[in-house]
């Protein structure tokens, strides 16, 4: 996409504001929309964005030739269903949301036939939330999953890898929304059950001296907002399901071996998620995705 052409971003949270951050950094006219005043005040004082507005935004979104929302999955749809009069023609529109399935097909089934919507997923973020917590380089180096449908230009996807490119992410993953959302219950929202659940045993209130990186990656993501998380696991429920089930099952048969002590099994169930994750760690490594 070319520079000299505006970006408009709908809500500036911690990933909105994100966006903001990169995209001007990268040289382009970055406007914004918010229901936070303070928000807005924020990225302005900071020169984050070029201009803003809590109200009275039509003309934002008129000269937008972009619009990345950057909206819970519950209050995206009802928002563009009620702003789309104000897009200007041939917009491309995407969001950052978690989930797809559900976002994409209700969107693609209302929009004006001359936007463009391409749902996305920007792998990154942090425990912590709002535009004060954004980084410029957020996307350094992370994954950016894109769904596009059969309705989808392939023009339009073009244009959005390479906005995605301009500020800093390298890995551009294509798949289908129900897949997406099958792998992401998995990778993500199982985590922040766990996560959840592990820090509600009685005994972390007796960590204080007893904590090293162990309990510090099993708990970080518990720190989260339970309105955005809830509203995901909702939307995502059967692909969720199975596989807290799948855990439970896991669980179940790592405690039935340690109560009879049978070493043998858990020292393979052990050894078993040891070659497991060394696998993990050799497929990354050999497409360039190594993580932590």
């Amino acid at each position: 996409m070319n520079k000299e052409r505006n970006i408009c971003i709908v809500g500036l949270g911690l990933l909105g504001g994100s966006y903001a951050m990169g995209l001007t950094d990268a040289g382009y006219t970055v406007t914004a929309v918010d229901v936070r005043p303070e928000a807005i005040r924020y990225a302005l004082e900071k020169g984050i964005i070029a201009a803003g507005a809590v109200e009275g935004f039509a003309p934002l979104l008129a000269g937008a030739d972009a619009v990345v929302l950057g909206l819970y999955p519950h209050a995206l749809v009802d928002w563009l269903r009620n702003n789309q009069k104000h897009l200007k023609p041939g917009a491309l529109l995407t969001d950052v949301c978690g989930v797809k399935s559900g976002v994409v097909e209700e969107i693609q089934g209302f929009l004006r036939p001359d936007a463009e919507f391409i749902a996305s997923h920007p792998m990154a973020g942090k425990e912590t939330a709002g535009v004060a917590n954004s980084e410029v380089d957020m996307y350094k180096n992370a994954s950016y999953i894109i769904t596009p449908t059969e309705l989808t230009d392939p023009e339009a996807q073009k244009t959005l890898e390479a906005l995605a490119r301009s500020i800093g992410f390298t890995r551009i993953e294509v798949t289908d929304p129900q897949r997406h959302d099958t792998i992401i219950s998995y990778t993500s929202q199982l985590a922040h059950v766990v996560s959840s659940a592990y820090i509600k045993s009685p005994t972390s209130a007796l960590t204080l001296g007893f904590t090293a990186g162990s309990f510090q990656d099993m708990t970080r993501v518990a720190k989260l907002d339970p309105d955005m998380w809830t509203s995901l696991f909702h939307m995502n429920k059967g692909p969720l399901l199975r596989e807290i089930n799948t855990l439970l099952h896991n669980l179940t048969v790592f405690r039935d071996a340690l109560q009879e002590d049978d070493l043998s099994q858990v020292r393979g169930l052990l050894d078993q998620g040891r070659l497991l994750r060394e696998e993990v760690l050799l497929r990354q490594h050999q497409n360039g995705t190594l993580d932590d």
